[in-house]
């Protein structure tokens, strides 16, 4: 039976790492012996330029119907006015709403091959392997926004509903890795927070007693992130302290190029990406690195079309990609330093060394 991907390359160097996880994605097909079908979809500038609408029906109604849905990055210079009726992150921001997906899920996770490049020094780096998982829907983004000519406000809402759901997610998560939550908030000062750290404790206290529960505050969290990161195991957090922990986090790596993620929702296909931004300024020339984009489609074929073990397998073809030193030039240096396509190259040439047998073992 076919299964639907959607693909949505966007603008910059989206095509361009959209395209090398799809060389992965077709290795994982032949390897495995699946029939993935995939669809592409206009959404972000491209989106605007082609039919003045950052998310065209047409996309909507390919993601919808889609198992996944595989992005690559939306915005761009000439879409930067914030002036602008229509702008590209529009796009992106209405197909979140209309997928459902509540929770964002991102993995950091070090590798010795990449220490050099990280700003840390290497004893800190040693066994790092953080799940974030971000709350999407609600919070200070998505409140009620007011402005004249003497002031402005963001409302920072959230219901009982919201904070539990990506809270049982965060700890069903935890149950399954090693047992250790890190609920983030800000309770000594806002009330929302300490909404979320009521809600938190009573359900670590009678839902997961076995998942050993922290709270940490966010100016703490964001200073232990960097002092000791190995002491957090799966962290969940609200919306805009997700976003600003999830960006300190991702330079631990070394690039931001490696990093993927999963947003996902109740029912219906997840959103996958990688971290990144659309980097215009190298846009067409073959050294975007893809591998943030590989591994969220490692993502996509874990969580969407539930293959654990295929997305196990792609995700250590990567590893064994890096370790070997083929990488773009974030990771690798320019003077060893390959394309693109050479990186996606040698992960599907990686995984392809594998039966599936061995695979699953």
């Amino acid at each position: 039976m076919s299964r639907l991907i959607a693909l949505l390359p966007g603008d910059g160097i989206g095509p361009e790492v959209v395209a090398a996880a799809r060389v992965v994605l077709d290795a994982v097909a032949e390897t495995f012996g699946h029939d993935f079908e995939f669809r592409d979809g206009l959404v972000g500038g491209c989106a605007i330029e082609a039919t003045g609408e950052a998310l065209p029906a047409a996309t909507l109604e390919l993601c919808l119907a889609s198992e996944g849905v595989l992005l690559g990055a939306v915005g761009g210079p000439q879409w930067s006015d914030p002036a602008a009726p229509v702008r590209p992150e529009q796009g992106l921001l209405a197909l979140r709403r209309a997928l459902g997906v509540y929770a964002n899920l991102r993995p950091v996770a070090t590798h010795p091959a990449l220490y050099g490049a990280s700003p840390l020094k290497e004893h800190l780096l040693e066994g790092v392997d953080i799940l974030f998982v971000r709350e999407l829907t609600g919070g200070i983004y998505f409140g009620a926004k007011q402005r004249d000519a003497d002031g402005a406000s963001d409302v920072c809402s959230y219901s009982r509903e919201e904070i539990e759901r990506v809270l049982r997610l965060g700890f069903e998560l935890a149950r399954k890795r090693n047992g250790r939550l890190t609920s983030v908030d800000k309770a000594n000062v806002l009330e929302t927070s300490r909404l979320w750290r009521e809600i938190a404790t009573r359900m670590g206290r009678d839902e997961f007693p076995d998942v050993r529960l922290e709270h940490a505050l966010v100016d703490a969290a964001a200073m232990q992130l960097i002092q000791d990161p190995r002491r957090f195991d799966v962290v969940v957090t609200e919306n805009m302290f997700g976003d600003i922990l999830t960006d300190e986090a991702s330079v631990i790596t070394g690039s931001i190029g490696m990093l993927p993620s999963a947003s996902l929702a109740q029912s219906g296909p997840g959103l996958y990406e990688p971290i990144h931004g659309s980097a215009p300024d190298i846009a067409g020339q073959g050294i975007a690195n893809p591998c943030g984009t590989i591994l969220s489609a490692a993502m996509l074929l874990r969580h969407s079309l539930g293959l654990e073990d295929e997305a196990s397998a792609v995700e250590q073809a990567v590893q064994d990609t890096v370790v070997r030193g083929i990488g773009t030039p974030d990771v690798a240096g320019r003077e060893r330093a390959v394309t693109t396509q050479q990186v996606a190259a040698a992960v599907a040439a990686a995984l392809g060394t594998r039966s599936p047998a061995r695979a699953i073992a």
